[in-house]
């Protein structure tokens, strides 16, 4: 199978990082994206299902099949993003509405139809909450015999950013959350840690938004909506690619340092309610002394990024123009 395309699924709630991830999924010649499902999250379900068939259209993406999800999380009432991706979910560009329409399936049943039928095993994707994910695995535990793993933007080991100790997707939806820690597959935990280091400089941003192609253009445009951190002489400002990380890592594993950890999701209410709870410990405690400690699932957890390599990467491969090529 080497050499071979790798078969993946996005599952994400296109949010401006998602789309991101999306023209990096279409336009790299290494991943054959053979469906994308849609859940509430960013901004409502029917936002994200017009969105992410819009970023299809920039980014001249064949007929990729794209369904509906979940319009709310499991147990929680939908909370979304709107106040960081804009009212419409994609920096409020005023982008044109699609020229697709979506499956006339719903994410569920399309998710089950195209990993059963994928001719070796699927790589899951999912950039947004997990409900999606958790019906899945609930509903057709079957599909986990042709998932080769799961690499979720998710979660974090130091601090949150929808509370101070959780991740925004996993807080959307613990339950979710917790569905997919045991789905008896390998688990890639992409969380905050690493996604908030890669960012692209401002002038590599310039360049994006000057080009003439669609897609190439709409990844400077969403860059510029999304800054990161001040660039190395601290003025002008970078673009996190977010969630498009997480796909470059699958592509290129080596990019990033993981460790298998056990990993567990508060459910209970208060202030820690979906926290990744990340088990670095170096041996048990007190509580696994005395019988008090759990077992946690293992997922390998990203740790660190070679920001570098993953800037390189994504821009070489959104650039469609010969103009703008390294």
């Amino acid at each position: 199978m080497a050499g071979q395309p790798i078969p993946v699924i996005i599952d994400c709630d296109t949010g401006v990082d998602d789309a991101l991830a999306l023209l990096f999924a279409v336009r790299h010649p290494g991943l054959d994206l053979r469906a994308v499902t849609c859940v509430a999250g960013n901004t409502d379900v029917d936002g994200v299902v017009r969105n992410t068939l819009t970023v299809l259209d920039h980014a001249g993406a064949p007929d990729i099949p794209v369904a509906r999800g979940a319009g709310r999380p499991l147990v929680e009432p939908p909370r979304s993003a709107r106040h960081v991706h804009g009212e419409d979910g994609m920096g409020d560009l005023g982008l044109p509405a699609p020229t697709r329409t979506a499956a006339d399936v719903d994410a569920v049943t399309l998710l089950r139809r195209e990993i059963l039928a994928a001719p070796r095993p699927v790589t899951l994707i999912p950039t947004a909450p997990l409900t999606n994910i958790a019906l899945l695995l609930r509903t057709h535990p079957e599909v986990t015999r042709n998932i080769e793993r799961i690499v979720f933007m998710g979660g974090a080991v130091a601090c949150g950013n929808a509370t101070p100790v959780a991740e925004f997707n996993v807080w959307h939806d613990p339950e979710a959350a917790a569905v997919l820690l045991t789905a008896g597959v390998p688990l890639t935990m992409y969380g905050l840690d690493v996604f908030q280091q890669v960012v692209v400089s401002g002038p590599e941003i310039e360049r994006l938004r000057a080009s003439d192609e669609p897609g190439t253009r709409l990844a400077g445009e969403l860059l510029a909506h999304r800054p990161g951190s001040p660039d190395g002489d601290g003025e002008d400002w970078a673009g996190g690619v977010g969630d498009a990380g997480a796909v470059c890592a699958v592509v290129d594993p080596e990019g990033i340092t993981t460790s298998l950890l056990p990993v567990e999701v508060s459910l209970a209410p208060g202030p820690t309610r979906g926290q990744t709870i990340v088990d670095r410990r170096p041996r048990p405690g007190e509580a696994e002394i005395h019988g008090e400690g759990r077992a946690p699932d293992l997922v390998d957890v990203a740790l660190d990024v070679d920001v570098e390599r993953y800037v390189k990467l994504y821009l070489e491969t959104v650039r469609e123009d010969e103009g703008l090529t390294s």
